[in-house]
């Protein structure tokens, strides 16, 4: 029997409706952001709550980052969900922002046009490079004959 006759098919293209959206990631460090860009109202949650009740309180600007430089009005018509996991909280925040811009440029570069997407991309560069590349530095292996990465243990003839 085919897909066809057992009416597989009819319900796959029923279920795959037209919601554009687009994934990306952003990380700093060990922590990874997950940010779910879709057509919504301009809703940015962060692990299911909003983005205002971001902890701790004084990085929160750093989070809110994208939003202040693009304008709220590129945000509009756009609904962010984010996952963040691994790293401590200011290595997630720094994930937040990164996938957040990342995400604009995604969408906009998806559904929108190419010129704006590279309106953004340059704004957004000219502020921050590390909003839309990730940052390569990560912390050096320990290694024998010292108590850390580079330091060694005082050298004693007697």
């Amino acid at each position: 029997t085919t897909h066809a006759s057992l009416g597989l098919l009819k319900k796959d293209c029923f279920t795959m409706t037209a919601t554009q959206s687009v994934q990306v990631f952003g990380k700093k460090k060990t922590a990874t952001a997950c940010a779910f860009a879709k057509q919504g109202r301009g809703l940015i949650k962060v692990n299911g709550q909003p983005i205002e009740l971001i902890q701790p309180e004084t990085l929160k600007l750093k989070a809110f980052e994208p939003v202040l430089i693009l304008g709220q009005d590129k945000f509009a018509n756009l609904d962010i969900r984010i996952r963040v996991k691994g790293g401590g909280m200011t290595a997630q925040i720094y994930a937040i922002r990164a996938a957040i811009a990342k995400a604009i440029v995604a969408y906009y570069a998806k559904y929108v046009d190419e010129s704006s997407k590279n309106e953004l991309r340059a704004t957004l560069m000219a502020y921050d490079r590390n909003l839309l590349v990730t940052d390569p530095r990560r912390c050096e292996p320990k290694k024998y004959g010292g108590r850390s990465a580079r330091s060694r243990f005082q050298k004693s003839y007697r």
